[in-house]
């Protein structure tokens, strides 16, 4: 997850209007919209699990939004403290150290309206646990954000880097990792990651590709070419729901319900 401080941020943009969360956070958005219209409640209360120093966090607390991050690093904690007062809304934002596995250590079941589980499946010993806890914390109705790194993505990435080797180990190990040296313990494909939500008992709606082109168009292009950033923002979304391009991409999304 992207940790640079948000300054000035228009909470109806992504938070950093950036290749590696716009897709994700507009259809978080209009989730979260939807939570709200049929509470009837304009304010809601939202879970961040491995919420960091508040990349989504504090523009959903902008939004107007109760948000409760549980990560284990406290200097991410810290920095989560440091970005919501810079934005205004720390009365918004509380900062609890936990991680997944002990969720109900440090906050309640049944409290949050909305549980945003991004960028920690790939990390946890038990995914499906942790999943279980992310829906067990939700009220009836609530809704699922996962967000996982995508297998199909990191085979693609070090074949065209050349290493053919490490894409085809990655394309058959069983936790999707290319060799020794990857800093991703686990990796999942679009089906892997919803039947992690349908066996926590949810509903999965859509499904993203995140980052299918982004990570490997040159950076140089993207930065020098005009209107070139607006150009692949726009790709990526219309790519994003297409399962055609989730098997390339390098992440996934999934929006999940829980029933009630």
């Amino acid at each position: 997850m992207p940790d640079q401080a948000l300054r000035g941020e228009n909470p109806s943009r992504p938070p950093r209007a950036s290749l590696r969360t716009s897709v994700v956070w507009e259809v978080l958005k209009d989730a979260i919209d939807r939570r709200a219209q049929a509470t009837g409640s304009s304010v809601l209360d939202v879970l961040d699990t491995g919420g960091g120093s508040g990349a989504f966090a504090v523009p959903l607390a902008q939004l107007g939004h109760r948000v409760t991050v549980v990560d284990p690093s406290p200097n991410a904690l810290f920095a989560l403290e440091r970005r919501a007062a810079e934005a205004g809304v720390a009365e918004r934002v509380r900062g609890v150290q936990g991680d997944v596995h002990g969720l109900f250590d440090v906050v309640e079941r049944d409290a949050y309206d909305v549980v945003l589980c991004h960028g920690v499946l790939e990390y946890v010993d038990d995914p499906a646990e942790g999943v279980r806890n992310a829906v067990d914390a939700l009220r009836p109705g609530g809704e699922l954000s996962l967000l996982a790194a995508g297998l199909g993505g990191a085979v693609l990435a070090r074949a065209l880097a050349g290493h053919f080797t490490e894409a085809h180990r990655a394309l058959t190990d069983p936790a999707g990792r290319w060799g020794e040296g990857d800093a991703v313990p686990r990796r999942f494909t679009a089906e892997q990651l919803t039947g992690l939500a349908e066996g926590a008992g949810t509903e999965p709606g859509a499904v993203h590709g995140v980052r299918v082109f982004a990570d490997l168009v040159p950076g140089v292009l993207v930065d020098t070419q005009p209107g070139a950033l607006d150009a692949l923002l726009s790709l990526e979304a219309a790519a994003a729901e297409l399962p055609a391009f989730h098997s390339v991409a390098t992440q996934l999304h999934v929006l999940a319900r829980k029933p009630g």
